[in-house]
């Protein structure tokens, strides 16, 4: 299982691929505030509720000096379909060796259902101008997470 990070520590610097294949490095958004999340997998309900939330969320959010960045362990073909799909508009990162996502601590064990599993840990980070971590959250809820977020940053 991988170490949670907490705030203050360095952000893990990443470079990962897009839905259309195109990289993107968490270094190329340095002086931003950054909210990175990780997610199980595009196209399931929850998943879907979040990235959604976060959408309806991307204007004010950016407004505020926010970036959105959302990672799963899927294949950049699943993420264009889901980008597609629900008018995703802040880049969705493929992750599929799960290295970031172990990075982060977001990878690991976990409850699903009662039953110990090994998998994706729902979380969200913001990473300030300095690449700090300035917030963590672990095991958040797909539904609520955007408002309580935003309520966390005094948005």
């Amino acid at each position: 299982m991988s170490e949670r990070l907490s705030v203050g520590d360095a952000a893990p610097d990443f470079t990962l691929q897009d839905a259309d294949g195109n990289e993107v490095a968490l270094q190329d958004l340095r002086g931003k505030n950054v909210i990175v999340y990780f997610y199980p997998a595009a196209m399931t309900p929850g998943c879907t509720k979040q990235a959604c939330d976060f959408r309806d969320s991307l204007d004010s959010l950016q407004a505020a000096g926010y970036a959105v960045l959302g990672i799963s362990p899927d294949k950049p073909a699943k993420l264009a379909k889901f980008r597609e799909r629900d008018g995703v508009t802040f880049p969705l990162l493929s992750d599929p060796e799960k290295e970031t996502l172990t990075a982060y601590g977001a990878f690991g064990e976990k409850t699903m259902y009662a039953k110990k599993v090994t998998g994706v840990i729902r979380s969200t980070f913001v990473v300030d101008p300095d690449g700090k971590i300035a917030v963590a959250q672990y095991n958040v809820k797909a539904t609520g997470h955007v408002a309580k977020l935003r309520r966390d940053l005094g948005l």
